[in-house]
């Protein structure tokens, strides 16, 4: 290749990942992770790693890496936030082997999808939106691991008829992995379907949610309380998240045929073997970790041994939990310093900082008081 065409290649490059770096901010996703996410996974969600003694994307000779997950039936994506930022903790924080998920065009687009309303949170956390484009720009670049979620809005909508019943994959993920000729490491998620239980799909319902915006509107016990109080709207039961790593699934020695010129039919077949290969592992993961979903004997214990931090565990705080972390993000000069107390005297405190939060606690005027304050797209 000639000089120019390679500097060529190389602005073209820089260009691309300057796009979805466009709003990531790591000091950010770092403090959000440590003051938040951890606490919330530590206190309720339990993410439980099985298989993950190493690191798969920490190993690899500077290739990319793709993590697959099946996503649960429900329309905020507890289980992918969990186990992205479970991941950053366990690497130490580090950027040296950057892990960046793709994520619904949707989630990013509309404020009320952010968590609390918090502005930009998942591009500033490092969420990239699920394009063609951008994924093609996050494996081009070496070390990188990419966290897809390859059922997409089917994933979420499927309802909980249709618990880990694997919906259709793109090719997407198919033809990139076999474009850089790297690996697909399956994530079985477990127990994340419990987090809205019972929640099931109606066709209409979720045809005017998308006219709106939001892709999925499970139907269930917890979507009677949405209407009562916003801050169900991100409400999940304190399902034990287990994640098992399945076996490598090397595309590249599936077919003979090469990314340029792979055909139709062999694409179908490639996908079908993947999300078989996905299912059966699937299986046989929700056999030997989904019995007791929520474990509750411990999740009990945990409680009243951390009952001065309670008002930040349970559901009710997650909204001053989220906000108070922001106040404090910008208010710092040294982003690293942020460190939030968790205990129940600091959450009265913090009360009093952010009053807004108030609207997500008044049954029925909570909705209008918070959509009249905030641009919802």
């Amino acid at each position: 290749m000639a000089r120019s065409e390679q500097d060529i290649l190389k602005r073209v490059r820089a260009s691309r990942l300057d796009t979805v770096d466009q709003y990531y901010d790591p000091e950010y996703a770092r403090s959000i992770c440590m003051n938040v996410l951890d606490f919330l996974d530590k206190y309720y969600f339990r993410a439980r790693m099985v298989g993950f003694d190493s690191l798969p994307h920490t190993e690899t000779d500077g290739t990319p890496l793709i993590y697959a997950g099946n996503h649960s039936g429900m329309a905020f994506p507890w289980d992918a936030l969990v186990f992205a930022s479970t991941i950053f903790r366990r690497q130490g924080y580090s950027e040296k082997h950057p892990v960046r998920a793709l994520v619904a065009p949707a989630l990013s687009r509309m404020r009320v999808l952010h968590p609390f309303f918090l502005d930009n949170f998942w591009h500033r956390i490092g969420g990239v939106d699920a394009t063609l484009h951008n994924f093609d720009a996050l494996v081009d670049r070496p070390n990188q691991a990419v966290i897809v979620y390859p059922e997409g809005i089917e994933g979420i909508g499927k309802g909980f008829d249709h618990r880990y019943q694997l919906q259709r994959f793109s090719n997407s993920m198919i033809r990139m992995a076999l474009k850089y000729r790297t690996d697909i490491v399956p994530v079985l998620t477990i127990n994340g379907e419990y987090i809205n239980p019972y929640g099931y799909r109606v066709d209409l319902i979720n045809q005017i949610a998308q006219q709106i915006g939001i892709p999925f509107v499970p139907v269930g016990p917890l979507t009677t309380l949405v209407g009562l109080f916003p801050w169900s709207f991100y409400f999940g039961l304190p399902a034990r998240l287990t994640y098992v790593k399945g076996r490598r699934i090397r595309i590249d020695e599936l077919t003979d045929q090469s990314y340029e010129k792979i055909s139709q039919k062999e694409m179908r077949r490639l996908r079908e073997v993947v999300q078989k290969h996905f299912q059966d592992e699937l299986n046989e993961a929700v056999s030997n970790y989904g019995n007791d979903p929520y474990e509750l004997d411990e999740l009990k214990e945990l409680w009243w041994e951390n009952r001065d931090k309670l008002a930040y565990i349970l559901p009710t705080g997650w909204p001053l939990l989220f906000q108070e972390h922001e106040r404090l993000f910008i208010a710092a000069k040294d982003k690293k310093s942020v460190k939030m107390d968790h205990g129940n005297l600091a959450y009265a405190y913090a009360l009093f900082r952010n009053p807004g939060v108030l609207a997500y606690h008044m049954p029925g005027l909570g909705w209008p008081a918070l959509l009249s304050l905030r641009d919802v797209k």
